[in-house]
């Protein structure tokens, strides 16, 4: 199904333009500085826009290790980053700010985006500690800044943790939407890049036929045909890096295979 921006492709490919490390991360380029982050960025968005993805969404990945909750200089460079790049871009857009929900959505209201992907519900021991995000703030920060139309995408299964909530991932999918104000359910594999069960895909569009469905890590030319039987979309970041590699740059050419072979599912 069509997932508001997307008009009348019901095949969506959101593709990562994720951003080098921020300031105040481990891995902060001190000497390339923001100035750095921005020409990377660009160099990405070429090759995705011109390989054919249908939106970006602006990742801080490489802020290993990550926190529950941004620090302000995060914020303030991943906003001037996105700022700088809005020129170049030719596709709607979304934020993810690992793994805090009130900062990606303050960065996307203040940056336009259309999206913003985020834990927002359930308990999760994980590598960052407790996890339990409060699903009721990001909500009410969008609708206190005027963005009612930003969608929110939850992420229901977390990579890097495991979930203290042993409902059904079918009954939680349910209850983020009719609680939580989910505009669309996203289902991840346990870590960045590896794939996701596809049973779970299956469970969750059997209990929500009608709500837009992503698979959200993993997704590569080999399953993509069987994700989207499954699933309205994807999003998709390590598959499109030169050698599969995660913290390597976009490969062009891998981009636009991979269009064309979802162009063929269409």
């Amino acid at each position: 199904m069509p997932f508001g921006f997307f008009g009348d492709k019901k095949k969506a490919v959101i593709a990562m333009a994720h951003i080098g490390a921020l300031p105040g991360a481990p891995d902060y380029d001190v000497d390339g500085g923001v100035e750095k982050l921005i020409e990377g960025v660009l160099a990405d968005l070429a090759r995705l826009q011109d390989g054919g993805v249908d939106a970006v969404m602006f990742g801080n990945e490489f802020d290993r290790p990550y926190q529950l909750k941004a620090p302000p200089e995060g914020i303030a460079a991943m906003t001037a980053v996105i700022q700088a790049v809005k020129p170049a871009l030719r596709v709607p857009f979304g934020v993810n700010y690992l793994w805090d929900p009130l900062a990606s959505v303050a960065i996307a209201a203040a940056t336009g985006a259309q999206f913003v992907r985020e834990i927002f519900t359930g308990v999760f021991a994980s590598d960052m500690g407790l996890w339990a995000p409060d699903c009721a703030a990001p909500a009410r920060l969008r609708a206190q800044l005027g963005r009612r139309d930003l969608k929110l995408m939850f992420n229901i299964n977390a990579e890097f943790a495991y979930s203290l909530d042993q409902r059904p991932i079918e009954l939680r999918a349910r209850s983020a939407v009719f609680s939580s104000l989910a505009d669309a359910i996203l289902i991840s594999g346990p870590l960045t890049g590896e794939s996701v069960d596809r049973s779970n895909l299956a469970k969750a569009r059997e209990a929500l036929p009608d709500t837009p469905l992503f698979a959200n890590t993993g997704v590569t030319l080999d399953n993509v045909a069987d994700i989207l039987r499954l699933a309205d979309g994807v999003i998709i970041g390590t598959h499109l890096k030169v050698d599969g590699v995660t913290w390597n740059p976009v490969d062009g050419e891998r981009v636009k295979r991979f269009m064309q072979a979802v162009a063929a599912l269409r």
